[in-house]
Parts: C-alpha cells; sequence; structure tokens
C-alpha cells in the first residue's frame, strides 16, 4: 500500500523533493506502507466511538455485550469488535491490555477507565469535551455523560 504524499503544487512541477524540504514548507510525507499507526489506531477509535453512539438508550444489563443489552465493558468490547479490534471482556482486563496515555493525550474514541485505588471499576469511549459513551448501571441505558471524576485512567486500543 502507497499512503499519499502531500506537496504544494509549485514544489510537484520542481521534480524529486527531499524530505527536508517538504518538512520546511509543511508538507506530509509517508513511505510506502507508511499509513501511521496513529491513524490506524484513530480510524478504528471512531468507528467504535461511532458504535456506542448508535446505541444510546441500549438497557444495561450486567454480563451483556450487544448487540441490543450491556454492562459498561461490553459495550466497549462490542463497539470495538464492530471497529475490526479485540478486547477481553471485563473494564480491569481491557485496561490491562490498553497502552496507557495521560489525559493530555486523549482523544475520541480512547478508553476511559474509572478507579479506586488500583482496582478499575467502569469503562466508556472517550466521545470528547470531557464526555463519555458508556452504559452505567440497572435501570439505564447507553448514554452520553459527563466524566464525574478526576479518578480515571485513559487507554488506547492497539
Amino acid at each position: 500500500m502507497l499512503a499519499q504524499i502531500r506537496v504544494p503544487s509549485v514544489l510537484s512541477r520542481a521534480g524529486a523533493v527531499s524530505a527536508l524540504t517538504l518538512a520546511a514548507v509543511g508538507g506530509t510525507m509517508l513511505a510506502p506502507g507508511g499509513a501511521s499507526e496513529a491513524h490506524a489506531a484513530t480510524s478504528s477509535a471512531t468507528k467504535a466511538l461511532n458504535v456506542a453512539a448508535s446505541k444510546k438508550g441500549a438497557p444495561y444489563k450486567y454480563g451483556a455485550a450487544g448487540p441490543s443489552r450491556f454492562d459498561c465493558s461490553g459495550l466497549t468490547l462490542y463497539s470495538y469488535k464492530r471497529a475490526g479490534k479485540t478486547l477481553p471482556r471485563t473494564a480491569q482486563q481491557q485496561y490491562n491490555k490498553t497502552r496507557h496515555i495521560g489525559s493530555g493525550s486523549r482523544q475520541k474514541g480512547d478508553l476511559v477507565f474509572f478507579h479506586s485505588g488500583r482496582g478499575v471499576y467502569h469503562v466508556g469511549i472517550y466521545a470528547g469535551s470531557g464526555k463519555i459513551w458508556h452504559s452505567p448501571k440497572p435501570g439505564s441505558g447507553v448514554k452520553l455523560e459527563r466524566i464525574w471524576t478526576k479518578s480515571v485512567y485513559y487507554g488506547r486500543v492497539r
């Protein structure tokens, strides 16, 4: 697979252009097969986020992983599975499998893990602007909600 090379029109007429020249004028250059890990992760994360949002209102059921009922980790598992990624079943196992990131690096589609001490007890999918899609508890359904505590970790699905 060849990745795209974006070159300003003036430079494209000049023939071969070095990577340093491209960098100097703000262009981007990727090598053959160079679809970056970040791009691949972002695309699956965006798809997983959209899947979770499409389940708005689906009722909570302990141990359920879709397609019509979910617990918290069941929603993230289902959403990422539909995006082509595999996650383990529980929130703690999902935390253990993700690449841990700081809050300043979080992106839409990253997982948000709620913890007490070192144990993770809840997970949702980051939607941006301090909000997550999640399946919170019995009697409730999948919904978009503001993150209500600072006791969270962030993880990126690889």
